[in-house]
């Protein structure tokens, strides 16, 4: 890493300027395209805290500088707490890991990611964190964790299955063979692709439609797909219950409901 990489910020969070309620997080060490230090992780776990608690943001886009969204951990530093203490070098996963990729699923907002390039490990983890995809032409994805001897972390072994299927993620993990932005698409990974100077555009365009939607309601369809996909169904239905009970006493719906019977847009504030 150079020394003027690193003087910047790990991670960015800026605001969209076409729309302020839109928040953009940015993994900002190129270099190494984005490669998992415990700098990064740190700054990461902060950043997406920073955004979920600020009632202001109301959808958020992750992405990565440079030519890589993420390439998953940074080997290097892996290998040295490995020789320092091999006991405690996965401390990370609970540490970093498992925070940023509750932060992500559980926000109460809609989160975008913007796939600039590579996604590999726990960067593909984050990625599909994420609620809905935009990637580059040319990106490539790869869960890698075999390759080096371990099994999965940052929520693959869950998100792989209930995104392809029990078969396609076995192959994906035990053969960790890399695909490409076309079949992320139709595999149902990624929304769109587009050229890769696009991407971010692409993205901010999702989320600025997202953010101007009834937030309530997304976080609590946030909530019910998660519960659904591990829940048994009279669970499921008890919590779709309790659920639209809560959002039928929020404005949104109700003037959601006006405004149709109106024959006009509805607005949302979020409450």
């Amino acid at each position: 890493m150079s020394t003027s990489e690193s003087q910047e910020p790990a991670v960015l969070v800026e605001r969209d300027e076409k729309d302020p309620a839109v928040a953009v997080v940015t993994l900002n060490r190129p270099g190494r395209r984005n490669a998992l230090t415990v700098e990064l992780k740190d700054a990461l776990v902060e950043a997406l805290n920073q955004v979920a608690a600020d009632t202001d943001v109301r959808a958020v886009v992750l992405t990565g500088n440079g030519k890589s969204f993420c390439v998953g951990q940074d080997l290097g530093e892996h290998a040295e707490a490995l020789r320092a203490d091999p006991a405690s070098s996965f401390d990370t996963v609970e540490r970093h890991y498992n925070p940023i990729v509750l932060a992500l699923a559980e926000m109460a907002k809609p989160v975008v990611a913007a796939i600039n390039g590579a996604a590999v490990g726990a960067g593909l983890g984050f990625a599909l964190a994420c609620d809905l995809r935009v990637a580059a032409e040319g990106a490539s994805f790869a869960t890698a964790f075999a390759a080096i001897g371990l099994t999965a972390d940052s929520g693959l072994s869950a998100s792989l299955v209930h995104s392809l299927g029990g078969a396609r993620a076995s192959e994906l993990m035990l053969l960790g063979e890399s695909f490409n932005a076309e079949q992320a698409r139709e595999w149902g990974l990624v929304r769109e692709v587009v050229p890769p100077e696009q991407v971010l555009g692409a993205a901010l365009e999702l989320a600025r439609r997202l953010a101007a939607g009834p937030t309530a309601a997304y976080a609590e369809i946030k909530k019910a797909l998660a519960a659904g996909a591990v829940s048994p169904l009279e669970d499921v239905l008890a919590a779709e219950g309790a659920a639209q009970a809560r959002l039928g006493m929020t404005r949104d719906h109700q003037g959601a409901v006006e405004a149709f019977l109106a024959k006009r847009r509805p607005s949302f504030e979020g409450a």
